[in-house]
């Protein structure tokens, strides 16, 4: 453009010069050759009205101001009489525009890409800007290694000014990394250093990552893992000195070379405190995880600062500063560390403020929050308001910043700002098994009813097996101090004769229940309910009703009335119960029928689920669950109380409720137990480039029922034992819904037991 504005500028000069203008009283302003411009726009650039006097000067600023709007390729000032006539030509519009042979992006994210750099549909065409852009393009192609590709970009003329832009595109194949070396590597083998880089030459997986395709960004981040791998281990003066990367002449090939100096490995030899110590000297201590004779280590080091301000935090020091000041001894290879303390003032809390939540009120965010406004900053409060609020399970994100108020050096605002995810949730689940095919059940729920905070769901289940309408309702505040209070209410019928059970039973019942927080992560529930349920035996066929069934009915009748009451401690010390990398919930139960009812027994209960953190996004969970029953006052427990193992949410790959003891007279009658015990072990980690909210990895499974009551002769104990599997598990917290997918080989499988090995789970919210 800026060429074109020259040569205009220089035509009109020496056009001037020819033909010098003699100023004169312009009477009427004529613009030809005008298209899709607006006659309006042209005057508004014009430095001359109706009425006043042009001149020469006046005509240059015309042509310099109508060519810099970028609409025209040639602009004169002609003058007829008393009548200044401007002259355009427009340059075209861009009528469309197409790409060929694109593969590697997304034609959508291309286009918006060109809009935002001036080249769109229906804009104005220029050459200079299609030039940048086509630079720009290229560019993308080569951060993801496609060197040889080559951009070609057709103009083709249309009617009415217009003209359509062609990207013909030949990508070429992707250039792989072929060769990694490091050359300086003495203390650590070549093959270990570059096994902690993210770049790596062609494997198995590389089609889905990536990582045999070079980037300059990749490389840098690189070569700072390897300076922390090195100063972790000791080598307190390693450098990089030089990086080298080549490509092969057909563009196929890149070779890496890293020239390292590792230096000497440093113990450390003291590790002092100073400063102002507004805690004992044995409290900071304690926060130091780097000791006088370890090797030194930046992570140790970083810890420890962190550590202690953390501690600092906790006190109010909002703004403290912990440094760690070395003194090398080259000569001895050691390293003295000073931390010096400087906690600054006390800081308070001035404000409280919350933002994102567009359907949740903030009360019900604020009632989650530790860190109180007009108390002294707390780094832990905070730290805990931010995992209480996540756990509330009612957002997708929970961020929390702490800024100093403007013009002020002791008050901080405390932000909260989160992000909705959708609470209702209309779920549907579906297995299949060798017995009952397909089984399907649904539910429909809303944790966040109203934005209240109070849950409430209905859940309807059609499946052959078990068919039940229950309608569950919670409120987690159902008094300021944290008491919650929730009742229950059910219908369910359940028909397991497809699985070999001899029995069908009706429940009908409903309850109350309030749970009372001890401390931050520690909660007691208590509750009380009435059921009545009522069983039906199948016809007496020899070798298919179990002798307990009978003798059951026999001594109980049809229906029988239990009033159970429940008592319940969770310990939940998870960072976050959607994405969990760290802490865990443990849960113990006691369901007592009291005395005076038509039955009286009792279940007990527990759960121990952990999560460790393996690596960055990679998690390790552990559950054990336990449980054992029995009856009270000399009634055998209710068989329709036993515990049951197998299926998705148990002992994976063998189907759901089979595993345990057996009716002798007929093996595929399963009799559940009064002992349970289930353990599971599973690693989460994403696959690299999706959402963090798509988790794979494999697991291992173990588990059975067991029973106490030797005296019924029906039982067999001649498959006793755990059961084991193993498999993959896939699970998708998608804009849909969960979405959960898992399959399960058994490994002690024996010739009665019911295997179910794939399955999966679908919901949707709303």
């Amino acid at each position: 453009m800026k060429k074109n504005l020259l040569a205009g500028l220089l035509a009109t000069l020496f056009a001037c010069g020819a033909t010098a203008m003699e100023p004169f009283t312009v009477k009427d302003i004529r613009v030809e050759g005008i298209q899709r411009v607006e006659a309006g726009t042209v005057f508004s650039y014009l430095p001359v009205k109706v009425g006043e006097t042009m001149t020469d000067e006046k005509a240059a600023q015309a042509i310099k101001a109508l060519f810099a709007t970028g609409f025209f390729k040639d602009v004169r000032i002609e003058v007829d009489g008393s009548v200044l006539i401007v002259v355009l030509e427009e340059r075209p519009a861009i009528a469309q525009i197409d790409f060929v042979g694109l593969k590697e992006f997304d034609k959508d994210q291309l286009l918006k890409g060109l809009k935002e750099v001036g080249i769109a549909a229906s804009r104005t065409f220029d050459r200079a800007t299609l030039e940048k852009a086509e630079q720009e393009l290229k560019r993308q192609y080569l951060a993801r290694g496609r060197y040889a590709v080559a951009i070609t970009t057709t103009i083709t003329p249309l009617d009415r000014n217009r003209v359509a832009i062609n990207f013909n595109i030949d990508e070429g194949e992707a250039a792989r990394i072929k060769q990694i070396n490091i050359v300086g590597a003495q203390a650590f083998k070549e093959k270990e250093l570059v096994g902690v880089m993210q770049l790596r030459t062609p494997n198995w997986i590389s089609w889905y990552t990536k990582s045999d395709q070079y980037s300059k960004q990749k490389l840098s981040a690189d070569l700072e893992t390897l300076r922390s791998y090195y100063l972790d281990r000791g080598y307190l003066e390693f450098s990089v000195e030089s990086t080298q990367v080549s490509i092969s002449p057909d563009k196929k090939d890149i070779y890496i070379t890293v020239s390292i100096n590792e230096g000497e490995r440093f113990m450390v030899s003291s590790v002092k405190l100073a400063g102002e110590l507004i805690l004992s000297e044995e409290e900071f201590r304690k926060a130091v995880k780097i000791k006088a004779g370890d090797v030194f280590s930046r992570e140790k080091l970083n810890e420890s600062t962190k550590a202690i301000a953390d501690k600092l935090g906790a006190q109010g020091y909002a703004f403290a500063n912990v440094n760690a000041a070395p003194e090398l001894d080259k000569e001895k290879r050691q390293v003295a560390f000073t931390i010096f303390v400087d906690p600054g003032k006390r800081a308070y809390v001035r404000r409280v403020n919350i933002t994102g939540n567009t359907k949740t009120r903030d009360e019900v965010i604020r009632q989650e929050m530790r860190q109180m406004e007009g108390a002294w900053y707390d780094a832990e409060r905070v730290s805990a308001s931010r995992e209480r609020i996540d756990r509330t399970g009612y957002f997708a994100e929970v961020n929390v910043e702490t800024p100093p108020v403007p013009g002020t050096i002791d008050l901080v605002d405390v932000n909260v700002n989160v992000t909705e995810k959708s609470t209702g949730n209309i779920s549907i689940g579906a297995g299949y098994s060798s017995a009952e095919k397909v089984i399907l059940s649904g539910s429909i729920s809303q944790s966040n009813i109203f934005g209240s905070g109070k849950f409430l769901s209905l859940q309807v289940n059609t499946g052959k097996l078990n068919r039940t309408l229950g309608i569950n309702y919670t409120n987690p505040y159902f008094t300021v101090d944290g008491i919650s209070q929730g009742f229950d209410l059910y219908d369910r019928k359940l028909n397991p004769t497809s699985l070999g059970y001899a029995f069908q039973s009706h429940s009908t019942g409903g309850g109350i229940r309030f749970g009372f927080p001890i401390d931050e992560k520690d909660t007691l529930s208590v509750g009380l309910a009435v059921d009545q349920t009522t069983i039906d035996i199948t016809p007496i066929t020899p070798g298919v009703t179990p002798v307990q069934y009978i003798k059951f009915q026999a001594e109980h009748g049809d229906s029988n009335i239990t009033v159970p009451a429940t008592v319940g401690w969770t310990r939940d010390t998870r960072n976050s119960s959607i994405y969990t990398t760290s802490g865990g919930i443990q849960r113990a139960g006691l369901e007592w029928a009291i005395p005076g009812a038509d039955l009286t027994f009792y279940r007990l209960t527990y759960q121990n689920q952990q999560f460790f953190s393996l690596a960055k996004d990679v998690v390790l969970m552990l559950n054990a669950e336990f449980g054992y029953a029995n009856g009270l006052q000399g009634q055998t427990l209710p068989f329709y109380k036993n515990f049951f193992a197998g299926g998705v949410n148990s002992v994976r790959g063998y189907d759901t409720a089979s595993l345990g003891p057996v009716e002798i007279t007929n093996p595929d009658t399963r009799l559940g137990g009064t002992r349970k015990a289930v353990f599971n072990a599973e690693i989460l980690m994403p696959i690299p480039g999706m959402d963090k909210a798509f988790r794979i990895g494999p697991f291992f499974d173990a588990g059975n029922v067991f029973t106490d009551n030797n005296a019924v002769p029906s039982y067999t104990y001649s498959k006793e034992g755990l059961r084991y599997s193993a498999g993959l598990a896939a699970a998708w917290i998608s804009p849909l819904g969960p979405l959960k997918f898992s399959y399960g080989q058994p490994l002690n499988e024996q010739s009665n037991d019911k295997l179910q090995k794939f399955q999966f789970q679908l919901g949707t919210t709303f």
